[in-house]
């Protein structure tokens, strides 16, 4: 009762910033709460009288949780990846959201550094900037400089962000939840688990080192490859509230003028910056998703260097094969391919008609076919295919969500590098090259070959466990059985080894031309 009246008074505070901004349309989407719209209503008509704001709708939304403070501009950047929620048009104004934020002071950031690392600052740094080069919703960075003089970059989060960031995911938890209770056919859209997925984030965000260890996983990934590097995480001098990383130097990835000044070649980068994003996502699974021009920087030898790793994204490798396939099956324009591998991964429920869906997925691929391939976005044909998940049912997949936000901030680069060259033919002999090395004929043999191997190995312990239950079954001092069943049990036991025979040969042959194949 006390959650429910305390996040219904935060909830009324809401509505009137919404109001004021004339921005209340989201609540008109969701059915089930006529007094709050009402009363939304009410205040956005005492607006209007003294002027209405003539910006577009997701520009006023924007404002509106950009006034709310750090939770609210996070949610609308995550809102950002909802166009099947919000339309394509909201969804692209929420991507502008800036997570900006005047700096707190530096007395409390050394005070905050002191006291996770343990020692003074000045046996830490040799020097310290106390002027922040960036203050976000989370955190603030400050330039500084070791004893051993090396230049670093040190990011602090802010005091008391994590209580602030607390009440804040209570309510929306709050409101979710009612939600998928007054309105059950909203649930396929897992409001809950969506405001889960998002408090998972931002928790992840407060503790930088996961942050840190997210630049050392990506860092290694791509230890092999010269064209995009990771700045080192100083780990002496990193801790839960404070992160030490490499300073990087270099010209943001959108400032073309200056690219080119500096003698950089802007369609090597687009082609880098493909390659890289297409290793991420495919090659690893594991991609920054939070890949704005500002968190990307071109140093002096014309190497990418990303920095801000609190937001990740990871793809398991079933999703990459259906991600693979479905991508494929709209380029070649088999939609019968596309629905089939969204029925097989079981996003849409198997009491669809895949016939009907597949007419769906050609209304959205029919319009690319024959168009330059400058013309092309994956990300908004991701973005539609989206849209059409109320008609079958499809449930939300948050971790396609977040790929397809940063494929389009990805595609939104390279157009600023070169508008008429697109980033994934660039890409195309790697995805050619992944494409055969992992759905191919002799990947699909191997792949084969692998799951008869975990079914043989596991195949013992599936019978021990079998003969354990069948003791426990014919245990007189456990369940009490007929003497003629349990005489039964004993019998298929001492024969199980005979009878299970021609399996275990089976399973031997299949094996063995899966190999030789």
């Amino acid at each position: 009762m006390l959650r429910a009246l305390r996040n219904t008074s935060r909830l009324i505070g809401i509505v009137r910033t919404l109001a004021r901004h004339d921005a209340l349309f989201p609540l008109e989407a969701v059915p089930g709460l006529p007094a709050l719209r009402w009363f939304g209503r009410f205040l956005a008509r005492l607006g209007r009288k003294r002027g209405s704001d003539a910006r577009r709708p997701g520009l006023r939304l924007a404002a509106a949780l950009q006034e709310m403070g750090p939770s609210f501009i996070k949610l609308g950047q995550t809102l950002a990846t909802r166009s099947d929620l919000l339309g394509e048009d909201v969804a692209a104004d929420l991507s502008t959201l800036q997570d900006r934020l005047p700096p707190f002071p530096s007395l409390r950031a050394r005070a905050t550094i002191e006291a996770e690392l343990g020692q003074p600052l000045d046996r830490l740094f040799a020097s310290f900037d106390d002027q922040p080069v960036a203050a976000a919703s989370i955190s603030q960075v400050h330039f500084a400089e070791t004893p051993e003089g090396e230049r670093v970059a040190v990011k602090v989060l802010r005091p008391g962000i994590e209580a602030a960031f607390a009440r804040d995911l209570d309510l929306f938890d709050w409101i979710a939840e009612t939600v998928e209770r007054v309105q059950p056919q909203l649930r396929r859209l897992k409001p809950r688990a969506v405001v889960a997925t998002f408090a998972a984030t931002v928790r992840a965000e407060m503790d930088l080192r996961l942050e840190a260890a997210a630049a050392a996983e990506l860092s290694d990934n791509f230890a092999d490859y010269d064209g995009f590097r990771v700045p080192q995480v100083d780990w002496q001098r990193t801790a839960r509230r404070v992160l030490t990383l490499e300073r990087i130097d270099g010209i943001r990835i959108d400032d073309v003028a200056a690219l080119k000044e500096a003698g950089h070649d802007t369609d090597m980068l687009l082609r880098q910056s493909a390659e890289a994003f297409f290793l991420q996502v495919f090659r690893d699974g594991f991609f920054h998703a939070d890949m704005h021009p500002g968190n990307m920087f071109v140093d002096a030898d014309g190497v990418l260097r990303p920095v801000d790793f609190g937001i990740m994204g990871r793809l398991d490798v079933k999703t990459r094969y259906f991600l693979a396939d479905m991508l494929l099956g709209f380029l070649n324009g088999d939609y019968r391919r596309v629905a089939e591998v969204h029925f097989q991964a079981g996003y849409v429920p198997a009491d669809q008609s895949i016939d009907d869906f597949m007419q769906a997925c050609r209304a959205i691929g029919q319009p690319i076919m024959g168009r330059p391939l400058h013309e092309i976005s994956v990300a908004r044909l991701l973005a539609q295919l989206f849209q059409v998940t109320e008609t079958f049912a499809m449930e939300t997949q948050p971790q396609l969500l977040l790929l397809q936000k940063t494929m389009l901030v990805a595609e939104g680069v390279g157009r600023t590098l070169n508008p008429t060259l697109n980033m994934w033919e660039l890409a195309r002999p790697l995805i050619a090259d992944w494409m055969r090395g992992h759905r191919g004929p002799e990947a699909r043999i191997r792949q084969a070959a692998l799951d008869i191997g975990l079914i043989v190995e596991r195949l013992p312990a599936l019978l021990g466990q079998i003969e354990r239950a069948a003791d426990r079954l014919a245990d007189p001092a456990g369940v009490k059985l007929h003497p003629d069943t349990a005489e039964a049990l004993l019998r298929r036991r001492r024969n199980g080894a005979v009878a299970l025979w021609p399996l275990w040969l089976a399973l031997l042959l299949v094996s063995l031309a899966a190999v030789l194949y």
